[in-house]
């Protein structure tokens, strides 16, 4: 029974500049396959490796492989589906599979363009994709998948067909990722110059943020044990010489119990010596635990992304953020004394942005002085609230371009050109001032290190045009901003079982909120989510503190 992995080989010119990611899915799907008794598992790093079709095509002949997966974010949706194509041609008798967060909410959409693909599982994959291999080994896929939780398909009759959604998983310490499956000398963090991997400490996350899907994905938040994620670093930093890690947790802090006692770990062991990591995290959450930030730099966190998202508290109020720009600002203060590197997030472009608010996100960017300034396109998740929303408004469905660099929408004052230009514009001041006048002259050791590998980064990746596509849209500088070309495939249009499947989720959504409007009691008050809705998920106890 022989299983191959493959990583789809997409780039998009965004967070690759600052290295190779390893491919965790695979290394958690193909640790819990082992766990049931299947050693005979190849990985594919298409991606990483860039390798073309043909070559693709060439390796999985050579396997002659029983069961082909590959997964999907919306961006790398049209390569993982010609993964399974070539599949389909190559090795025709191996069960083709696609997972991911894309494939699982647009199973119809993708299921409609890609016949070819075999079957999806929908959600957390693990325990799902394990039930699959073990029909498949038995010779009873046929039979078995319509009593396979978490799965969609096209049965005999040509009609798209969703089993049930599987329970999640409850206990991701039984979870054990095979990380010696990866080429750990390709995975390399380009500030530090050391290996670099992407562990789990957490899954889901109890706040609705109207532009997220990961609340959606994961459904229940649910923390490991601590000294787990601990006993999976030490075993990443001592066997793979691992260097530098991210926590691939949305919001790692939330549980602050458990994140201190991870911290403490981390510190009990002597890792901070040997790794240092990052996490990202809500502005709110730096507030609540100022006095600890110090204690966290300890642990070796070096780096936080923060989700500051909007300099306009209007932005802020859509996203359903519940934060203030005040708070933005005191937090990247918090952290620059703590010596923490602080990256602030900015998504800029939607319908209703212009060069104004632009030039505000630079004004405040520079106020508040993070070491690194992020300005990431909107990009409207297509099984997000906030799609929905925005209704007709999105005008492109070539879901290759959906990728935090490509001007999805357009806004009503500018050009997409002029767009991309203003975020440039911002890039270029904000860079060159943090590279002639503080990157080289702040601080010492550490901090001085890092901060100019961060610049070799993005100057390398300027100099390959690799940044934000602009090779590929052919932006050199304000002069071609009138020529720019983001190279749209417009025939991409959404299924009709895919906008079936919507028609029928809102009309719930709206027959939904017509019941909660006649049954409200205006004595009642009703506790909301992070992200303004109704939609929180339980929190156990512990996850309260």
């Amino acid at each position: 029974m022989r299983i191959v992995l493959v990583h789809p080989n997409y780039h998009s010119g965004g967070a690759e500049i600052a290295g190779n990611w390893p491919p965790a899915w695979a290394a958690y799907l193909a640790g819990h396959l082992r766990g049931a008794g299947f050693d005979d598992i190849h990985f594919i790093d298409a991606m990483t490796n860039d390798i073309p079709d043909d070559v693709l095509a060439r390796r999985l002949a050579e396997l002659q492989p029983d069961v082909v997966g590959t997964t999907c974010i919306t961006p790398s949706i049209y390569k993982a589906e010609n993964v399974l194509k070539i599949a389909s041609e190559v090795v025709p008798g191996a069960l083709r599979v696609l997972g991911g967060i894309h494939a699982t909410f647009m199973y119809k959409q993708v299921l409609s363009e890609a016949p070819w693909v075999d079957v999806i599982v929908r959600g957390e994959g693990e325990e799902i994709f394990r039930e699959l291999v073990r029909a498949v080994a038995e010779g009873e896929w046929q039979e078995k998948r319509a009593a396979i939780k978490g799965l969609a398909y096209i049965a005999d009759d040509g009609k798209i067909v969703a089993t049930p959604a599987a329970p999640t998983i409850k206990d991701l310490d039984g979870i054990n990722p095979d990380w010696s499956l990866l080429e750990w000398s390709k995975y390399i963090y380009v500030p530090l110059g050391v290996r670099v991997a992407i562990p789990n400490m957490a899954r889901g996350c109890p706040f609705t943020c109207s532009f997220c899907s990961q609340w959606k994905f994961w459904r229940d938040y649910r923390v490991r044990d601590p000294k787990k994620v601990v006993d999976e670093i030490e075993n990443l930093v001592n066997n793979h010489q691992v260097g530098f890690f991210i926590l691939a947790d949305e919001e790692p802090t939330i549980n602050r119990k458990k994140f201190i006692q991870f911290c403490e770990e981390l510190i009990a062991r002597g890792l901070p010596d040997k790794v240092k990591w990052g996490i990202n995290t809500r502005v709110t959450d730096i507030m609540r635990d100022k006095e600890l930030l110090k204690f966290y730099r300890k642990a070796g966190l070096v780096h936080i992304s923060l989700g500051t998202e909007a300099a306009a508290q209007l932005k802020l109020d859509r996203f359903n953020k519940e934060t203030k720009v005040s708070e933005n600002k005191e937090a990247i203060r918090l952290l620059r004394e703590a010596d923490i590197f602080v990256e602030a997030q900015f998504i800029v472009g939607l319908d209703n942005e212009t060069a104004e608010t632009l030039e505000e996100t630079y004004r405040m960017a520079w106020d508040w002085q993070p070491d690194l300034a992020n300005w990431a396109m909107y990009t409207p998740w297509p099984f997000t609230p906030l799609f929905q929303e925005l209704g007709d408004k999105v005008e492109i469905f070539d879901f290759e371009k959906y990728n935090f660099v490509t001007p999805i929408m357009k806004p009503e004052a500018m050009s997409r050109g002029e767009l991309l230009d203003r975020v440039m514009n911002n890039y270029r001041r904000f860079y060159m001032q943090k590279a002639l006048f503080h990157y080289p002259w702040r601080g010492t050791g550490f901090r001085r290190r890092y901060l100019l590998g961060c610049l070799k980064a993005f100057l390398k990746a300027g100099f390959e045009r690799k940044f934000y596509d602009l090779g590929k849209a052919n932006y050199w500088g304000p002069q071609s901003k009138d020529k720019v070309n983001f190279n749209f495939d417009r025939t991409r249009k959404i299924a009709p079982a895919q906008m079936e499947d919507w028609n029928a989720i809102h009309d719930r959504k709206v027959a939904l909120e017509k019941a909660r409007a006649k049954l409200k009691d205006d004595d009642t008050g009703q506790i909301m989510a992070c992200g303004g809705g109704t939609q929180q998920l339980e929190e156990k106890p512990e996850a309260a503190e």
